[in-house]
C-alpha cells in the first residue's frame, strides 16, 4: 500500500508518496497549480500512475486551497491539520508552525502530535506569498531577483496594510526614484512584520517554518530578527501539507 498526499495550493501544488510504514518519502514533486484545481489533480494522478503508483494500491488524501476539487481522493483534510502533522514528521516536535501560503498565513500550535490551536490572517493577502508576488511583478522582477535585491536594500517602511494600497504606494515610490533594492527590502519587512505579529499571539517559544518560503534563508533570518527567537525548517518544508495528508 502506498500513501499519497496531494496539497493543491493557490500557486503551487505539492504531492508525495509514502511507503507502507509511512516513514519514508518515495516520491515528491511540485508543479504549478495552473488555473483549475481539478485539472491539476488529474495531472498529478496521471503522473503518479505513469510512475507505477497504481491508484488501486494507494490511499489518497487531499488538502490545500483546492482540495475539494480532487474528486478521486479517498479523504480530504484541512491545511491546518495537514501542516501540523507534516511539520511534526519533519522534526518540528512541539514548535509552533508558521505556514506562509499563497492566499493565507497560518500559525499552528502543537502539543506532541496534535494540533491544539491555530490562527490565520484575515482575508487581506498583505501577509501572504501573493503579496510578495504582486510586489515583485510591479518591480519587474521574479521572486529570486526580488529577494536578491532585498538583501542589498535599505529598509523603508510601507504605511499601507492592504495589498492594493501598498501596490499604489510602491508605484509612488518608484515615481520618486526610490531604489528597487530599498522597495524590495521594505516589502519583505512589511510581510515579515505581519507574520511575526500573528505568530506572537500564539507562542514565543520557537517556530518551524513550512510552505513555499521554508527554504528561503532571507525570510528565515528576518523572522528570527522580528521574533527574537529560533526559527527552524527542513529541506522538505514546502511539502509539509502533502506529507501530513499522506500520513493522516
Amino acid at each position: 500500500m502506498y500513501y499519497i498526499g496531494i496539497d493543491i495550493g493557490s500557486t503551487a501544488s505539492k504531492y508525495v508518496v509514502l511507503n507502507n510504514e509511512k516513514n519514508k518519502i518515495l516520491y515528491k514533486e511540485v508543479i504549478s497549480s495552473g488555473w483549475n484545481s481539478k485539472e491539476t489533480g488529474r495531472k498529478i494522478i496521471e503522473k503518479l500512475e505513469n510512475l507505477g503508483y497504481d491508484r488501486k494500491e494507494s490511499h489518497i488524501t487531499a488538502t490545500g486551497y483546492g482540495r475539494i476539487a480532487v474528486d478521486f481522493a479517498d479523504k480530504v483534510i484541512t491545511e491546518i491539520t495537514a501542516h501540523g502533522k507534516g511539520a511534526h514528521f519533519l522534526g518540528s516536535k512541539d514548535k509552533t508552525v508558521i505556514d506562509i501560503g499563497g492566499q493565507d498565513t497560518k500559525i499552528i500550535v502543537q502539543n506532541e502530535e496534535r494540533v491544539v490551536d491555530f490562527l490565520m490572517n484575515d482575508k487581506c493577502s498583505a501577509g501572504t506569498g501573493k503579496f510578495l508576488e504582486v510586489m515583485a511583478n510591479r518591480l519587474g522582477l521574479d521572486l529570486d531577483e526580488f529577494f536578491k535585491m532585498a538583501k542589498n536594500g535599505k529598509d523603508i517602511e510601507l504605511s499601507s496594510t492592504c495589498t492594493v494600497f501598498a501596490e499604489s504606494e510602491v508605484v509612488s515610490l518608484m515615481g520618486k526614484g526610490t531604489k528597487r533594492e530599498d522597495i524590495a527590502s521594505g516589502v519583505i519587512n512589511s510581510i515579515v512584520s505581519k507574520v511575526s505579529k500573528l505568530a506572537q499571539k500564539k507562542s514565543d517559544d520557537g517556530y518551524f517554518l513550512t510552505g513555499g518560503f521554508s527554504n528561503n534563508d532571507y525570510i528565515m533570518k528576518c523572522l528570527e530578527e522580528k521574533l527574537d527567537v529560533d526559527v527552524q525548517s527542513h529541506p522538505d518544508g514546502r511539502f509539509a501539507g502533502a506529507i501530513g495528508a499522506a500520513i493522516l
